[in-house]
Order: C-alpha cells, then structure tokens, then sequence
C-alpha cells in the first residue's frame, strides 16, 4: 500500500534552495521499523498533530503559527510543496513544525509510537472519483484500523473533502472503527471548525458554490 501517487509538479529554484539548505535542518529522516524519538526531533515533549498531505502547507502552518505550545508533523512527498513550506517556516520563524519527505504508509505503521498522536489530520485528499479507483482512497477500514492504536485517548481524527460521495465513505469508515465517538452536534458532519484555515484552493471552490464536508471523531 501506498498513501500517495507521484504527480509532476515544477520546482522553483527558491523550493529547491529551501530543500537544500533546510531540509536538513526541518526534515525527519525515517528508517522502516526504527520509531522516531520526537522528543529529541522537536528538541521538547508536547502534543502532536500529525498531517498527511499537507500539499503547499498554508493552512498547516497557520495551524502551527496559532498554537506554538504544540508540535506539528506534516507527511508530503511532493518536493514543490515540501520546498514551499521549508521557505515559510523559515520566514515566519516556526519553530514547531518538522516534516517528513515520505510515504505514510511506513511512517504510521513502524515509526510511530501508540497513543503519540494527539490529533491526525487528512484534509481534502485525493478522492479518486472513479469508481474503479476507490480502492486506492487513503481513509479505508485498513487504514483507519492502522493509525488507530497511535492515537491517544481523547485524540482527534480530523478529515475534510469537498467529494460529497467521498465524505458519506468517511463518515462510514470511522462509524466502524470502534473506540471513537463522533463530534459533530447530533452526529454527522462537522460544521466547518473554526481552527481549520480556509486554503485557497477551498475559498474558490466555495466561491463557486462547491460543497467542503468536515468529518471529526475523538478517541475514547
């Protein structure tokens, strides 16, 4: 299994510097089956929101800039994105966030520690809209049953698309997994969190009249 598909993306010559000259400063290196010491990555003890795909990692950081008492994970493998978001830690001096330059896939199932995680966040993944293709959708029973053990009690799964058919598929995954309670008043959907930043890309697809559905469950 794979959280990703590789996609051509141009890089600028000011995303390839960051990577040089920053990414070994913010990027975690990862081993199969040697879990991270996050303590010593972050250089302190504090809860985690781990993100899977943060793209160019706007409302990420914006996440991170609002509450420097947590320590913040982003997982993204596309270089263009990895080098914008590098430049912005650096500029806004964030020092709060580390990011890893790989697939989920290896990092959830032998990196992490169980109940490390404090908040998991997936927002607007890939939906694979054709139907022979949803069985490369990242939030599945499989995944879901594999991330689980690593959140803590009283942990956040946070998840939003604007694919309507996709949403009702989140929403069902996680009525399954057992061990988590729906925060959404009267179950369902979450209206849109206020700590959730609009991206631009959500902006103009709202200005167009497209709908975004917010999926959050909290660990027992």
């Amino acid at each position: 299994m794979r959280s990703f598909v590789v996609r051509q993306g141009r890089l600028t010559d000011g995303q390839a510097r960051a990577l040089r000259e920053l990414g070994p400063r913010y990027i975690l290196p990862i081993e199969a089956s040697r879990r991270l010491d996050l303590a010593a990555a972050f250089g302190r003890e504090a809860p985690l929101t781990l993100e899977i795909g943060f793209g160019m990692g706007a409302s990420f950081l914006a996440m991170a800039a609002a509450h420097p008492g947590d320590n913040y994970l982003g997982i993204e493998v596309h270089p263009p994105g990895v080098g914008a978001a590098l430049k912005e830690i650096e500029a806004q001096g964030l020092t709060n966030v580390r990011i890893i330059k790989d697939d989920a896939f290896v990092v959830l199932s032998s990196c992490l520690a169980p109940g490390c995680i404090d908040a998991l966040q997936v927002f607007f993944p890939d939906p694979w809209p054709k139907k022979r293709h949803h069985k490369r959708r990242l939030i599945n029973d499989e995944f879901m049953a594999m991330v689980a053990p690593l959140i803590r009690a009283g942990g956040e799964v946070r998840l939003a698309t604007d694919w309507e058919e996709y949403a009702v598929e989140m929403l069902a995954v996680m009525g399954r997994l057992g061990g988590f309670e729906n925060l959404a008043p009267g179950g369902g959907f979450m209206p849109r969190p206020d700590w959730r930043p609009l991206t631009k890309f959500e902006q103009r697809g709202l200005a167009l009249g497209h709908g975004v559905w917010d999926v959050v469950f909290r660990k027992c």
